[in-house]
This record gives structure tokens, sequence and C-alpha cells, in this order.
């Protein structure tokens, strides 16, 4: 029988288990995510994680395309979490890092607040970044129309 030639994890014995996936990201989203699809959101457009979670949040996980746009991401990221510190106190690395230690993922949720700013906060972050506050604005925006 074939089942005899399946490795004991293929069989689901010793708590193994018959699919597996490789982790290459960590990020808390604050919930218990209930689903996860790969999908585009638009015919044609960029494929993307959807995941939603048990309070009824929805949200994505879009690979970056270039170095470029990662390197801007992360230090708008870093950039904001300077210069924007948080209502409440609770650093915003340490809460993304809540269960496990944040890994390979830039916040974007946190980037469009930069938005949000005043504008004398936009422009300091936007010099740090060798950049206008419209390129900034720009860039996010382009980064949302390559999802929806």
């Amino acid at each position: 029988s074939t089942q005899s030639t399946w490795g004991v994890w293929e069989r689901g014995t010793f708590n193994g288990a018959p699919q597996k996936a490789d982790e290459f990201l960590q990020f808390h989203v604050g919930d218990m995510v209930t689903s996860l699809q790969k999908t585009e959101l638009t015919p044609g457009g960029q494929e993307v994680l959807l995941f939603t979670t048990i309070m009824g949040s929805v949200g994505c996980m879009v690979p970056m395309q270039t170095r470029d746009d990662a390197d801007f991401f992360q230090l708008l990221e870093m950039h904001l979490r300077q210069e924007s510190p948080p209502l409440c106190g609770r650093d915003h690395q340490s809460y993304r890092s809540s269960y496990f230690p944040q890994k390979d993922v830039i916040d974007g949720d946190f980037c469009e607040m930069f938005t949000t700013l005043p504008y004398a906060k936009q422009r300091a972050i936007a010099d740090e970044l060798d950049r206008s506050p419209e390129d900034v604005c720009k860039r996010l925006e382009e980064m949302r129309h390559k999802i929806m």
C-alpha cells in the first residue's frame, strides 16, 4: 500500500502535519487570524495575502516589488516612530512584537499615518528621507493603487 511509504509527518503520526507552511515573516496583527487567502484584489493586480480576524478586521500582506520600495518604507516607518509617539505610551514596535519579534514586515497602516501628521512634522520626516512631503504621499498612494 502507498500508506506504508509515506513519511511519519505525512501520515500525521506523532503530531506531524501533512500540510506545512514556511515561516518567513512575523507580525502581530492585534487579533486572532481566522482566514488567510492568497489572492489578487483586482484582475491582473499584484498578489497579496488577504486575512480576516475573529473581530472582523480585514488586512493584507503585500510583498515589496523592489528593494528601493522596501528601504523607503522601512525608513519612513522608523522616522514615524521617532516623530510621532503613540497616544497611550506603548511603543509601536513592542506592540507589533507582542508574541514574537517583528520580522521582515513594514506596517502599512502605520506608514499611512504620515498623511494625518501636521505639515511641520511631515516636512521634518520628508527632509530626513531627502524628499518632499508630497513625494512621500505620492509613494504611499502608488503603493495603495498597486493593491486596489
